[in-house]
């Protein structure tokens, strides 16, 4: 039986808003099992008022929300257009997830700005995206969405963990792919890290230098969040209500607010690893930004006891990942195969999202 072969273009805007990436990725199906590559990926900055834009959009206007959404994805139209034209390429077709703005599927709503139909006028080709939203109607969190990535791309991996603005993880239970939302990141270490003067904590240079607060770290990690046993997710609106009041109320610097948080997820995360762990040497696969935050592994090995081996990973797949799944993600919807999965978002069954634009 010959391949099939799929060549399709993923595009992410991360909920850290740091710009988007880009990644050319070519599948093949053979015998079940999947094998891919990634051919071309680069990562967009946001132009300034944009970039503003997206980051201030959760406080807008209903009119101005809808604007963005337009000119977001005529923007994303452009980069792909000016992309496929660089690297001589004819992709299937593109699948984005969007900026997410609200996620609150208690609510059965979750927005990613991205026109879908700006977007393809824009660029000319194929266009898939809003992923989430038919899982939210069947009564999932929409999310992570990651997982079915992880499933059948990774499968000799114990645990998947992304580290971007929220961090996620993704494991095989019982013979069922489960995953969430395990804490915020990015979103709330980058917030420290521009205190200083700089988009982020490099390496984590400044939380290593900085003082662990006890009483910041036992109040963060008993916050109702980590008791949920469900399907969970968190969203900006969870992190500003939730976690930013409890950093205000201990005002400490941003070098011990980054050191502190840097525990506190390393010790969450590493309670899960622990939690679900099949194997007393379970390999992990990290990617996302945090991936460089070469003091947060140092302390995720501290709370694991060292009994971890963590998977090496190209360059790519650790910065382009996502925007890699959600590529695949566009395969399986082009196939009519399901692309969330009820195990890991509650959802009342298995579903095949994405909103095709041709």
């Amino acid at each position: 039986m010959h391949p099939e072969r799929y060549t399709l273009l993923g595009l992410m805007s991360g909920t850290s808003g740091d710009g988007l990436d880009l990644a050319h990725c070519h599948f093949e199906y053979q015998q079940g099992s999947w094998s891919f590559e990634i051919l071309q990926a680069e990562t967009l900055a946001f132009p300034t008022e944009l970039g503003h834009r997206l980051a201030t959009s959760h406080e807008m206007t209903g009119l101005d929300l809808y604007q963005l959404d337009v000119d977001f994805g005529a923007w994303m139209g452009l980069q792909v257009k000016e992309f496929c034209m660089a690297n001589q390429v004819k992709p299937q077709a593109v699948a984005s997830h969007g900026h997410t703005v609200f996620h609150q599927p208690t609510k059965k709503l979750s927005l990613q700005l991205g026109n879908g139909w700006a977007l393809h006028q824009a660029c000319g080709e194929k266009v898939i995206t809003d992923f989430r939203m038919l899982d939210v109607q069947l009564g999932g969190q929409g999310a992570p969405l990651v997982p079915i990535g992880d499933h059948f791309l990774f499968p000799q991996v114990d645990f998947c963990i992304n580290l971007g603005g929220i961090s996620n993880l993704s494991m095989m239970v019982q013979g069922k792919r489960i995953a969430f939302d395990s804490s915020p990141f990015n979103l709330l270490l980058n917030r420290e890290a521009q205190k200083l003067g700089k988009p982020y904590d490099s390496e984590g240079q400044w939380a290593r230098e900085g003082n662990v607060h006890q009483d910041l770290l036992d109040s963060l990690n008993s916050l109702a969040f980590y008791s949920l046993k469900r399907a969970k997710s968190l969203g900006r609106e969870d992190i500003e209500a939730d976690f930013i009041p409890v950093l205000r109320q201990f005002n400490l610097s941003p070098r011990d607010n980054l050191a502190t948080l840097v525990e506190h997820f390393a010790c969450q995360i590493a309670r899960l690893v622990k939690q679900y762990a099949v194997s007393k040497v379970p390999k992990v696969l990290i990617t996302g930004g945090g991936a460089y935050n070469l003091y947060f592994v140092e302390r995720l090995g501290e709370h694991l006891q060292q009994n971890w081996v963590q998977v090496e990973a190209s360059k790519e797949v650790i910065e382009f990942k996502e925007a890699l799944i959600f590529a695949f993600l566009g395969v399986l919807r082009l196939r009519g195969d399901a692309n969330a999965l009820a195990s890991v978002t509650g959802a009342s069954r298995d579903s095949c999202g994405g909103v095709i634009y041709e």
